[in-house]
């Protein structure tokens, strides 16, 4: 049988020109999504927002109540098959809750654990009897859902759990010893996927049941941030867990785990934009009612600066959000067709995508870090006092670096599953490598200029990859299998295809909106794709030389650098002003509406 593809396979987008109609933007949100949306920031204006400080001080009994109202309204199963008590929606509407629910502090990280790690495991992988069972509950709010992989000395290195489960002699129940650390929703979840290694060798999932005998949970953590969010240890001593709750096949927890994140990853992405949109909001707010000089800080130049910095990064992060969210979109619906379960699907096309999953979590969650880091710069000394949101933002961000995966593991990645794919013929990186190398051994071609919208930018786009081409192919071809060694060129390609992959989803999405609204209705989005594309040839220039310094050298490492520059190279451009406009359409609208 012809194996179905999507239309742009993951990681594709590195050797080929991508058409602006082959992505999905947020303009193009159906009305059902629209109201999704508008539900979701209710929610948190109504329910979670009036209380937070209460939930910052970890009430009994609040956060459990909050999900469960969040569950009256649907919003704990929206991808949940009607069959389990979910209303079956498409993984962009899922990807909208996430955003949307994201600005609620310490409530968006128990409600992202709860639907996130904390049901699809049993949904995607659980047996008719298990689903039946967990999953409607789950999706109601009724019951509470947690994951317990980390443990004190595997974290990032998650294979090496020293959690066991050994057989009982009757054959009836596991017998699980150990302890998981950071458990997010831990005090109070009525479920808990555990990862534990049968006889010490099979890496294995088991479904366990608050109340089950030998096993307890310690005291809440005391954390930087995310104060409101339970977390605690769970520890299992002789742990009598029944035959029935393994999850999934017994050796294979790992794939349970790792096709897991990759939902997890981009969903993070989402939620930690969701978070920017609202300290965006805040900060802008603050910025025109407070006065130095007798002005509004908001109309100095440094402070303007700093907000149209906010908005691009917040604009160029959810394009790319939705696009990627789309794509899996697309290629769920064509697995479906080719006979492969719901399950399957969805974690198929979540890995297909599993690059840009990556990628969206490193750049949503560092945009966040920006932009609450700035807040408070922007609030001076107010930002300081726990009296201003914009203080707890800047707390609660700093979390969103580490899990899921820190960034430097998820960087690290990006660029290994990208080499994986063209060892295994999935991406045909050669071809395009052999071709810049040969480009960049001949006369440099001053034809004529292309035309049309945007072909420079085009051009300049296409140059970008060339680089990441360039470099990934030297470095892949000087320093062979020890590579993987050499962690800090692994990162400078992994910024240039970070960098690049933003570039390109933004300059996609201004051309499609153009055409849907013309050039005078997209004048600012046009400001923000040029300004973002602009800075962008500087940090590819610069990651690019860290990466050539670091393994060439001589004749080759002149071509290179020459390569490089001519690849990065950009029209002059005034960013100053298209900053200056892009602040003014945020005090025009009151924050970020863009």
């Amino acid at each position: 049988m012809e194996t179905i593809q999507s239309v742009i396979k993951g990681g594709e987008w590195i050797i080929k020109e991508i058409n602006s109609k082959d992505i999905f933007i947020p303009e193009e949100f159906n009305e059902e999504q629209l109201m999704v949306r508008d539900m979701c920031n209710q929610f948190i204006d109504t329910e979670v927002l009036p209380v937070v400080e209460r939930i910052d001080k970890l009430e009994p009994g609040l956060m459990p109540s909050l999900l469960e109202k969040a569950g009256e309204q649907g919003l704990l199963g929206i991808t949940v098959p009607e069959v389990y008590g979910g209303s079956g929606k498409d993984f962009v509407t899922a990807v909208i809750v996430a955003e949307y629910l994201g600005g609620g502090y310490s409530f968006s990280v128990a409600n992202a654990a709860h639907t996130g790690i904390g049901t699809l495991p049993i949904l995607y992988f659980g047996t008719d009897a298990q689903k039946e069972k967990y999953v409607p509950k789950l999706a109601s709010g009724e019951y509470k859902g947690s994951y317990g992989l980390t443990e004190p000395n595997a974290g990032s290195d998650a294979l090496s759990a020293k959690t066991t489960a050994i057989l009982s002699a009757d054959g009836k129940y596991y017998i699980l010893n150990g302890q998981k650390c950071w458990i997010t929703n831990g005090g109070f979840a009525d479920i808990y996927t555990v990862f534990a290694k049968i006889d010490g060798e099979q890496f294995t999932a088991f479904i366990i049941e608050r109340g089950t005998e030998g096993f307890t949970q310690g005291p809440e953590e005391h954390k930087m941030g995310i104060k409101g969010s339970s977390t605690v240890q769970l520890y299992f001593q002789d742990c009598k867990v029944p035959v029935e709750n393994v999850l999934g096949e017994i050796g294979k927890g790992h794939i349970i785990a790792f096709n897991i994140l990759n939902i997890g990853r981009l969903k993070l992405g989402a939620a930690t934009l969701g978070g920017a949109r609202r300290a965006l909001s805040v900060t802008i707010q603050y910025a025109k009612t407070r006065e130095q000089f007798k002005l509004p800080i908001v109309k100095f130049g440094a402070i303007r600066h700093k907000l149209a910095e906010m908005a691009i990064k917040m604009w160029v992060g959810e394009t790319t959000l939705y696009r990627v969210s789309h794509h899996i979109d697309e290629q769920e619906q064509l697995l479906l067709a080719s006979g492969k379960t719901l399950s399957e699907s969805l974690l198929g096309a979540a890995e297909e995508y599993a690059i840009e999953c990556a990628i969206l979590k490193v750049f949503g969650s560092e945009a966040l870090d920006y932009v609450v880091d700035e807040g408070v710069q922007i609030h001076g000394g107010n930002g300081y006092s726990d009296e201003y949101q914009i203080s707890k933002a800047y707390r609660d961000s700093r979390i969103n670096r580490i899990y899921e995966g820190t960034n430097e593991i998820n960087r690290l990645l990006t660029v290994d599953m990208v080499l994986k794919r063209a060892m295994k013929g999935k991406l045909d990186l050669m071809g395009p490598a052999m071709s810049v190398q040969q480009e960049l051994m001949s006369i440099p071609d001053f034809g004529s200029e292309e035309e049309g919208a945007f072909a420079k930018e085009k051009k300049t786009i296409a140059n970008f990859k060339k680089c990441i081409l360039m470099v990934a192919g030297a470095a892949v071809q000087k320093l062979m299998m020890s590579l993987n060694k050499e962690q800090e060129i692994l990162m400078n390609i992994a910024d240039m295809s970070i960098i690049t992959y933003h570039a390109e989803s933004a300059l996609l999405r201004l051309e499609k909106l153009t055409a849907m609204k013309g050039e005078a209705a997209c004048s600012i989005q046009a400001d923000i794709v040029r300004t973002y594309i602009y800075d962008a040839a500087d940090a590819i220039n610069k990651a690019g030389k860290d990466a050539l310094n670091s393994f060439a050298d001589g004749d080759e490492l002149r071509m290179m650098n020459i390569g490089l520059k001519r690849f990065t190279k950009v029209d002059s451009f005034n960013s100053k002003e298209a900053r200056r406009r892009i602040c003014a359409q945020l005090v025009a609208d009151d924050g970020y509406k863009l």
